[in-house]
């Protein structure tokens, strides 16, 4: 008989949460003065949404959140990391905060801590208000303007009980997939509005940090969160290198140069030249975008193999999703999408933790210092409730104890991973899947929005309880 492998235990000061976003959870759609997103508008394009789903109820958070707070709360998570709904906050986009939207973030944000949990927001999680999009949306510079005054309307009224703040989650799937491939909201197909959109999102992102810098307390915290690529060639030949250094160039360095450096890539730029002149680039604007943060989320689910382009090759999006008609990337002529090899989840994604370790170890070296945060990280199976009510998801533990492995790898490695938050809390509303697939550890009949904690919730609450990992997942036989 050999001996067990002891747990992997995480620093005892590791923060660990689990995630969702607004539209998808809450509901109320036009409730207390919220107006349309573009996501509403997205939803009931024909076509658009898998069964013409929206997310007008969603899984009614909006009037349910203390039953899903005491949830929380029953399963110890320390952290929560919540979306705000900006046509929630400032209905329109522009004009006067709305006082009835944000009373509700107010009750939201004290529930949390009645119960012990830190809240963790984000201000734009995809939900652009239907008017700015009608006025160009992430094309037209005053987006970026009106963003910064959304956000300092919402920290002046959160701020003192919200410590941590980021300003965008996963800007590459507002410009590439809403405005390249136009398979989420706004539906542009443009590859140039694509990469203005980039432009401008990352300045809205740069002219809110100063937004919350002059309403938070100096000891608040933020930080942006990316949906950064492990790339990989899919040979070591020079063709398939050269794939992957142009999709790295598009799916990171566009966004990591910028930010932290207050430069675009100069092979990006010669590589999309003839998309655009980047003219949209003004003086000051790299200033404004590279401003400090404190921290850095990075969203991961699986990686990203390309290749030379050959007869018969088929374009995926960089999230893993089958392409569209067009191209998600503005300038990926001559490349090959290839999915990994392995097993896949409900999405049709590879499982491969190896990729967030690549990722995380990738930020040490090129941002030495920087605090990390997993701020997504989850799976989607084929879920359902047994006849006894009871919901199994061996996939998703097995899932989740794979990449959870892989971030305490990296820390061991040196890599600076402050927390950890699963996407996602509860099924929901999932984009241009409508309800079609499952990520939540805890289940929810949307017919009747009753929650039932999966197998999974139990696990992870057993983990966050003990700050360790088992050294197998459940179900492994031991060895004798």
């Amino acid at each position: 008989m050999t001996e067990h492998t002891p747990p992997l235990v995480f620093p005892a000061d590791f923060v660990w949460g689990t995630a969702t976003a607004a539209y998808q959870i809450e509901g109320a759609a036009t409730e207390d003065g919220r107006t349309p997103s573009i996501w509403d508008t997205f939803s009931r394009t024909p076509g658009k949404v898998r069964n013409g789903d929206t997310g007008d109820v969603a899984t009614d958070h909006y009037h349910r959140y203390p039953d899903d707070i005491a949830l929380m709360a029953e399963l110890g998570l320390p952290a929560y990391r919540f979306s705000l709904a900006w046509p929630r906050i400032r209905p329109g986009g522009s004009g006067p905060a709305n006082k009835a939207g944000l009373d509700f973030y107010d009750r939201l944000v004290d529930e949390l801590l009645a119960h012990g949990i830190a809240p963790v927001a984000t201000l734009y999680h995809w939900d652009l208000p239907q008017e700015l999009e009608d006025d160009g949306g992430w094309t037209d510079r005053a987006t970026a303007d009106r963003f910064a005054e959304y956000a300092a309307l919402a920290a002046g009224r959160l701020g003192d009980r919200v410590a941590t703040w980021t300003t965008l989650n996963e800007p590459w799937c507002s410009a590439f997939l809403g405005y390249g491939s136009g398979v989420h909201a706004p539906g542009r197909s443009d590859p140039a509005a694509a990469l203005t959109a980039h432009h401008h999102l990352l300045l809205a992102h740069g002219l809110a940090v100063g937004a919350l810098r002059a309403e938070l307390p100096g000891t608040a915290r933020v930080s942006l969160t990316l949906n950064l690529a492990a790339v990989r060639p899919l040979t070591d030949v020079p063709a398939d290198r050269e794939a992957a250094r142009r999709i790295d160039g598009l799916a990171n360095r566009i966004f990591l140069d910028p930010v932290f450096h207050g430069r675009y890539p100069a092979d990006v730029l010669a590589d999309t030249a003839h998309v655009t002149d980047w003219s949209f680039v003004r003086d000051g604007d790299l200033a404004e975008i590279s401003r400090p943060l404190d921290s850095l989320g990075i969203n991961y689910y699986t990686p990203t193999v390309v290749a030379a382009d050959e007869p018969g090759g088929r374009t995926l999006r960089q999230d893993g999703h089958g392409g569209g008609e067009r191209s998600a990337w503005p300038a990926d002529d001559g490349i090959r999408f290839l999915p990994a090899e392995g097993e896949r989840t409900a999405m049709g994604w590879p499982v491969d933790a190896d990729g967030l370790y690549e990722l995380l170890t990738r930020l040490r070296d090129e941002l030495p210092g920087l605090p990390l945060l997993v701020t997504e990280n989850g799976a989607a199976y084929d879920d359902y409730s047994d006849p006894a009510g009871a919901v199994h998801d061996p996939e998703r533990i097995a899932y989740l104890h794979a990449h959870l492995t892989a971030v305490h790898r990296a820390i061991a490695d040196g890599a600076p991973v402050r927390g950890y938050f699963l996407w996602s809390l509860l099924d929901n509303f999932e984009w241009a899947y409508g309800y079609g697939k499952r990520f939540g550890i805890v289940h929810v009949d949307f017919a009747s929005q009753r929650r039932t904690p999966k197998d999974s919730a139990r696990w992870y609450a057993d983990v966050v309880r003990t700050g360790a990992l088992p050294s197998t997942p459940p179900g492994t036989p031991a060895e004798c």
